[in-house]
Parts: C-alpha cells; structure tokens; sequence
C-alpha cells in the first residue's frame, strides 16, 4: 500500500494560490493555481466575497489517503474545533485514510493558518471559507464531519452548500451558545478533565493545554464573537444531507435532550449516544466514531 500524504497552503483570495507540497515517499512535488470566490448555493445564507489580495490570506490544509494509488476515493472535510488544529483528527486517518481521502484544513488563525485581512468572524464566512477549499482542490462534493465547534460549522457548510455535502456528521456539536459558566475553551486541568473526561491522563491533559494554549488573541477574539451569536436554529432544517449526531451520555457540554432537540429539527438525521463523561469524543473515542460513521456511510449507499 503506497502513502500519499499533502500538506500545502491555500490563498484566500481570487489571485495566484500559494505552493501546494506533495509529499509520495521521497519524492516532492509543488503547484501552483489560483482560487475564485465562493457564495453559498442557499440564498438563506450570508454570501460571502474574497478576502483582499495580500500576504496572510493562506489556509493551511493536510491532505490524506492510505488506499492504493489508483483508485480515486470520496473525499471527507474534517473540522477541528476551537483552540485546536486539523492536527486534532489524528485518530482518524488510520483507518479512515483507507477508505476516504481526508481534507483536514486549519481554520483561520489556527494551527499553521493565519487570519486573512479583512476576515468577517462568522459562521457562514467559516463555511465559505472551506467550501473554496474544496474547490481549490478539485473536490465536487465530500463527507463533512466536525466536532464540537466544527460540528457547528460542519452544520453551516452542510445548509449553506448542499451541493457539495454528501453526508454530514456532527460529533459534540453545539447548535445554541454554550452556558458561559463552562470553560470549553480554556486551557486548564480542570477544563480539559471536562473534554477529554475523568479518564484522561496527565500527558494527555498537558498535550492538550499545550495546543490550546498555542491559539493567538486576535483569534480567540474572532471566535468568541462566533460563539457568542452562536444559533443554528434557521440553519437546521435547510440541511439536506443525511446526518449522523453524536454526542456523549454524561457529556458537560450539553445535555443529551438538549442534542436530541437539535437534531430531530434536521429532517434526515439520527442520533448517537455514547457512553462517556467527555464531551470532545473526536479524540476520546475515535475508533468508535470512525465506526460508526464508516456504518453510517455504508448503511446509505446501501439504501441507495
């Protein structure tokens, strides 16, 4: 089984996009393209234009498939959440690198990506800025998956973009803002006991306030002004896509009603109770979220 994996940098903007690194083994390979505005297809949504030309507008993906070389897979969008990095889907390209190429970005002024000039803090912006990712690269439509506020942000895309959404899973996703008394965003011990649950290690918990601790102040400020209006509500039932919701049994986030109304406002959606008292179950149980939404994809084409 030959290795692909991509890493490269995506211009925000209608001009010349920034070198692409493809990475097959020993081999390094760079391009060049360039990246028209994107509007939502919904007309309910935000229309979004580019941000100006100039330096800091580049959005910094990865690019993964671990299945051979000349088959030519579906692609899945995963978001990371806030305060994190796509390097936080690392328990899922093992086994869903194989059966999906995965587009992991780094949203604006997370990870390696620096805020674009200009960028318009919201929802629909965030999911303008990814659906121009997809088709940057090529990708007509793809799985979209996003957890916590991904997940939030997954539901954005999936509404704003329908065309480009063939499923839709929402792993911890909050659909209204969060009670401000929970620290989802703070780097501390006792926070990220409440993320990543009671059985977290210490290194576990250090690696975590570590990458937490890295996002910058313009970008949390960015953020909290999305999380502040966050509110789904005229998002939801203008989703198409088959949905697949997971969410936590003893989860701090929000409860399991709270998630259960949400979702039943989703016309073709089911929902997933796990057990655990963590509510970022992306890393804290990725083999049975790769599980189950692999079963979900299946049980569809199937149907189909």
């Amino acid at each position: 089984m030959t290795t692909v994996s991509r890493r490269g940098l995506l211009h925000l903007t209608a001009g010349t996009a920034g070198a692409l690194g493809i990475s097959t083994l020993a081999t390094e390979l760079s391009a060049m393209s360039t990246l028209a505005p994107r509007e939502p297809e919904s007309s309910a949504g935000n229309p979004q234009t580019a941000a100006p030309a100039g330096p800091g507008n580049e959005l910094f993906y990865r690019d993964d498939w671990l299945g051979a070389p000349w088959v030519k897979p579906e692609a899945a969008l995963l978001i990371h959440g806030n305060d994190e990095s796509s390097v936080s889907w690392f328990g899922w390209i093992p086994r869903m690198a194989q059966e999906f190429r995965l587009v992991r970005p780094d949203l604006p002024g997370f990870g390696n990506s620096p805020i674009p000039q200009n960028f318009e803090w919201s929802m629909p912006s965030l999911a303008t800025t990814l659906a121009r990712l997809l088709d940057r690269l090529g990708v007509d439509s793809a799985h979209i998956i996003g957890a916590k506020m991904g997940g939030a942000i997954a539901m954005q895309f999936a509404a704003d973009y329908p065309r480009q959404t063939r499923t839709l899973t929402v792993v911890s996703g909050p659909a209204s803002r969060v009670a401000a008394n929970i620290p989802f965003t703070a780097a501390s011990s006792s926070a990220q006991q409440r993320r990543l649950g009671s059985a977290a290690s210490k290194e576990m918990v250090e690696y975590w306030n570590t990458l937490m601790g890295s996002t910058g102040p313009q970008t949390k400020a960015g953020m909290a002004k999305v999380e502040e209006g966050l509110n789904m509500e005229s998002v939801l039932p203008r989703i198409a896509a088959p949905t697949l919701v997971i969410t936590s049994d003893r989860s701090s986030l929000q409860s399991v009603e709270t998630v259960l109304r949400y979702q039943q406002k989703i016309p073709n959606s089911r929902l997933l109770v796990l057990p655990s008292d963590a509510y970022h179950l992306a890393v804290v149980k990725p083999d049975e979220c790769v599980s189950n939404v692999l079963s979900f994809i299946k049980d569809l084409k199937r149907g189909a």
